[in-house]
């Protein structure tokens, strides 16, 4: 089904490792710093555009921070990859202004140092930045890579991260000889599978909403943080064992596009929140990427309307019919699990687009 693929591919990946607490006073001042220059380049912005119409280059905001390093006590790739962060974030959001970043108060923005390549070295089981030699949890062994541009960043319990990219040469395995699965996303059952099986939902949020409500009564803001840290990890924890174990059985994988953005701001927005599509899509492509396992979202309308036996579109229709979870097809009269169905649908939909995708070739 995939043409073959080199024995070996490079790629880049981004590893994390926690920082010993011990350096977060150090690491809290360089965010400090940090903030300043993002609010000082941010303003820059915005009064160039007012005055010329034009918006500011990276290079050309590099310009104004020239020497930024000494007084604000910054390595001089971070000023620069600053600049080059917001000009990046200004395109994607397509605004004239970003927010500001706030180094104190309720609303303080986590901490976040970025650097480019060059300047993080590793050194006897530490890492050297800006003169200072930070200890961590190194739980990859970050002696074996070349270490590449990358952030220090904060998380909301005030524990600090080296986020760093790396190049690394992976085996690949054909996907040809693999089975293919679709895969439909949902609320009652996480996941839906094209063979059959159905992944069971979780309630990562829901299992912890009454102590995290009687934290929030008692107004326990680091009891609060830890709940919400729990129910990040264990979220993680299962989607990342999920995903891993579908890349290891299927050699290509094709998952329906629902809109969780769309839906989260409906009334099963919680639901759809704590189910974490999005975050459970994005591991299964870069994980199929490593693998050379086939990745595809494909559209799903109508996928569970339609007859994955006839292609009739007989199924249950409109807001009255999303209780009824089997039916039978009036046309041909096969009987369907409304999810499985979906989920026959897509993969078919899928390989119809890469064959067709083969035979252009």
């Amino acid at each position: 089904m995939r043409l073959a693929a080199s024995l070996y591919v490079s790629m880049i990946l981004t590893l994390r490792c926690r920082l010993k607490d011990k350096h977060r006073a150090w690491l809290n001042a360089q965010a400090r710093e940090a903030n300043f220059v993002w609010n000082y380049v941010n303003e820059l912005s915005q009064k160039i555009l007012k005055r010329e119409g034009r918006f500011a280059s990276h290079f050309e905001l590099q310009k104004y921070t020239d020497g930024a390093s000494k007084e604000c006590d910054l390595h001089s790739h971070t000023v620069q990859a600053i600049g080059k962060e917001y000009v990046t974030r200004r395109k994607q959001f397509k605004r004239s202004r970003l927010a500001w970043r706030k180094s104190g108060g309720a609303r303080r923005s986590l901490g976040w140092v970025p650097f480019k390549s060059g300047s993080v070295k590793y050194r006897n089981g530490q890492v050297f930045f800006n003169g200072k030699l930070l200890s961590l949890w190194d739980s990859y062994g970050l002696n074996a890579y070349q270490l590449r541009a990358g952030s220090f960043s904060e998380d909301s319990r005030g524990r600090w991260y080296l986020n760093v990219q790396v190049e690394m040469s992976k085996g690949r395995r054909n996907s040809a000889t693999g089975a293919s699965v679709g895969i439909d996303l949902g609320l009652k059952d996480f996941a839906a599978l094209s063979d059959g099986r159905k992944i069971e939902a979780h309630r990562f949020y829901r299992d912890l909403e009454a102590a995290i409500a009687t934290a929030q009564r008692a107004n326990k803001k680091q009891q609060i943080r830890a709940l919400h840290a729990k129910v990040k990890a264990r979220r993680k924890d299962a989607l990342h064992k999920l995903s891993t174990a579908l890349v290891k059985e299927y050699g290509a994988i094709f998952i329906g596009n629902v809109n969780a953005s769309a839906l989260a701001r409906t009334g099963m927005a919680k639901s759809v929140l704590d189910a974490g599509w999005s975050a459970f899509r994005t591991m299964l492509q870069y994980k199929s990427d490593d693998a050379g396992v086939w990745f595809e979202e494909v559209d799903e309308a109508f996928s569970t309307q339609t007859c994955s036996c006839c292609g009739s579109r007989t199924g249950p229709k409109g807001v009255a019919g999303l209780g009824i979870r089997g039916w039978t097809c009036s046309n041909c009269g096969s009987v369907h699990d409304r999810d499985v169905n979906a989920a026959r649908n897509i993969l078919a939909r899928g390989r119809a687009g890469l064959a067709a995708g083969i035979l252009a070739l």
